[in-house]
């Protein structure tokens, strides 16, 4: 049974230019693959940069096409290492990594959005704090809620939840999005395929 929070699109164009990849993050541990998993991060942010305009003579158009590769390299790398590190290894389940580029009308004052979603399989108990976690997040004031997790980290000395997510929300005004998914009526195993709308 499907369950969809925030601004999750479930269908593209088949037009639209995409890119994916999996994972068997059984294969290695995860300290191992934190360097993978930025340069794949960077890899993307890189292929982002050449849907977007460039002009050599504009100082302009090359401070904005860093800053995009910056953003979407850096919602890139988080959403793969949350999907590694909450991913469930018993159950073999590749991690998937992608990002499709869709483009807006000519009215529009943003020129493309680059929607980058990674897919996870976790433990239905584990999928249920996270859907309790995502209710809070996504009735709070994104600024307020920030500060709250990063206090709530000083004082039990560990990594407050959703920060990353916050940051995407508050740094990048990304629009954000989850679907939980059962891979078979008898596995107690689901999917959550997080998605960020990056639009520069």
């Amino acid at each position: 049974m499907q369950k969809i929070f925030g601004d999750y699109l479930e269908e593209f164009d088949p037009e639209l230019d995409s890119l994916e990849m999996s994972f068997a993050p059984t294969t290695r541990s995860i300290r191992k693959r934190w360097s993978n998993n930025r340069l794949s991060a960077q890899f993307v942010g890189e292929y982002f940069s050449t849907f977007l305009p460039t002009n050599d003579d504009d100082q302009e158009s090359d401070r904005r096409i860093q800053e995009s590769k910056s953003a979407v390299s850096y919602v890139a790398n988080e959403l793969l290492e949350n999907a590694m590190k909450f991913s469930d290894r018993d159950s073999k389940f590749k991690v998937k990594f992608g990002v499709y580029f869709l483009e807006h009308d000519p009215e529009q004052n943003a020129e493309i959005t680059a929607v980058i979603y990674a897919t996870n399989s976790t433990t239905s108990e584990n999928a249920e704090k996270f859907r309790i976690f995502l209710a809070e997040l996504l009735a709070a004031d994104p600024e307020e809620f920030y500060v709250r997790q990063v206090e709530k980290s000083l004082e039990d000395d560990s990594n407050a939840s959703g920060l990353g997510f916050l940051t995407m929300i508050n740094d990048y005004s990304a629009k954000l999005g989850w679907k939980f998914d059962t891979i078979n009526k008898e596995s107690t195993v689901l999917t959550v395929t997080s998605m960020v709308q990056v639009t520069i």
